[in-house]
């Protein structure tokens, strides 16, 4: 399960870009301003901010964030990005000084939404539905 910032345009196109590599659907999506996310982040201490600033991976009951939730989604994928995985031997505080880095700018860089995208019908059966009830 990948949390991403649902107004975001760079973390809009990583899910698309993920989408395509994911042929088997073994991942899926939900915003990180969704009532759902904030119900898969609760037992993990971890309260939703109001302006994300992380790419969130929950898998086998653990959470990883920033440089370690990508690389672990890239080890997923089809193709030759499962290879990036190997920079897991990168001190983690160097990985995610890069990450916080491309994070405080990507509205700048990238842009941004006025709220969440709605997923195509395609693709909506990717992405969980907005509450938990």
């Amino acid at each position: 399960m990948v949390l991403f910032d649902g107004v975001c345009n760079l973390c809009n196109g990583t899910v698309l870009f993920i989408i395509d590599r994911d042929p088997q659907a073994r991942i899926r999506f939900t915003a990180l301003q969704s009532q759902r996310a904030a119900a898969l982040l609760a037992p993990h201490g971890v309260v939703p901010k109001e302006e994300p600033d992380s790419f969130v991976l929950l898998q086998d009951g653990k959470l990883y964030e920033r440089s370690t939730a990508a690389l672990r989604v890239a080890r997923m994928l089809k193709g030759p990005w499962r290879f990036l995985y190997a920079f897991i031997v990168v001190p983690r505080p160097l990985r995610d000084l890069v990450y916080r880095i491309i994070a405080r700018n990507r509205y700048r860089w990238f842009g941004r939404e006025a709220q969440c995208r709605i997923p195509t019908p395609a693709l909506r059966a990717r992405f969980l539905p907005e509450s938990s009830t």
